[in-house]
């Protein structure tokens, strides 16, 4: 697997008026204050780059295949979201064409507490009018295929969580969770298919995407903040569900922000590290 290191991709998505308008509304916000030219908060990005792979070129999670001349071969696998690191460079508008640059930057295989796997870290470098703007660093894990009656979910034992500078309750349900996935053209069956979600990859109920929980613990701290998010380091430690009680906690200390997301058990399932610029 070592020959797909350094391999590259290039890349152009438009940030759509109608794309930013859509995760506004996702949002609870509204979605008319947003014009072609106005600014996209720092972690809209997300919605930039959903997979354009043809239907022939999906595998049966949802995901599109891998081995091609981009990513190694990691067929039978589970694909699992590990976290991200992001550095804003400048902010993007509603509008822009942006052009990602991806590359191969770690291949490794690794055996755990449950079992083989690999370890596989992209970076993109998205770039807007000539000049870099975003550059994200993104950790895939690929274990392999278990069957659900196998495999058992558990849930984390909670441990303690000295208490947050604030908290807010989200209870994310089905529709919320299809418009997000629907925004970032997100496929993987565990998020929409509860039979296969149960009895493929051995969850209780549907998975909430990492992604969706890094958005909504930044949007619950941005009152706080004190200014402009210049990069945040996100690490998923469990999985929530559907039906979950979460609270979206956080704690602010100079122009850092510690943010996680606690599960109905106390655990604490996502952090967020987030730095802001200052003055």
């Amino acid at each position: 697997m070592q020959d797909w290191l350094g391999r590259t991709r290039r890349e152009s998505d438009e940030l759509a008026l109608g794309a930013v308008r859509r995760l506004a509304a996702l949002l609870d916000q509204d979605p008319s204050a947003y014009e072609r030219g106005s600014i996209v908060p720092e972690s809209w990005y997300a919605i930039l780059f959903g997979p354009t792979a043809r239907q022939s070129e999906i595998g049966p999670d949802g995901h599109p295949k891998t081995g091609d001349d981009f990513l190694p071969p990691l067929h039978n696998k589970r694909r699992m979201f590990a976290g991200r690191r992001v550095a804003f460079k400048q902010p993007l508008t509603v509008g822009d064409t942006v052009t990602r640059v991806s590359t191969v930057a770690k291949v490794e295989p690794k055996t755990g507490r449950s079992g083989s796997f690999t370890l596989l870290t992209v970076v993109h470098e998205m770039s807007a009018g000539g000049n870099v703007a975003i550059v994200e660093e993104q950790d895939l894990v690929y274990r392999q295929m278990v069957a659900g009656e196998q495999k058992q979910a558990t849930r984390p034992a909670a441990t303690p969580e000295p208490k947050g500078d604030w908290s807010v309750p989200w209870t994310p349900d089905t529709v919320e969770l299809f418009r997000y996935s629907a925004l970032t053209f997100n496929a993987h069956r565990i998020h929409y298919d509860l039979p296969y979600a149960r009895e493929q990859e051995g969850y209780p109920a549907l998975v909430i995407n990492g992604g969706l929980t890094a958005l909504m613990l930044i949007e619950a701290a941005r009152p706080h903040l004190p200014g402009a998010i210049i990069s945040y380091d996100a690490r998923a430690m469990q999985p929530l569900f559907i039906g979950d009680a979460v609270a979206l906690n956080g704690r602010l200390s100079d122009d850092t922000a510690e943010l996680w997301a606690g599960g109905p058990s106390g655990a604490t399932h996502y952090r967020v590290g987030v730095k802001v610029k200052s003055g």
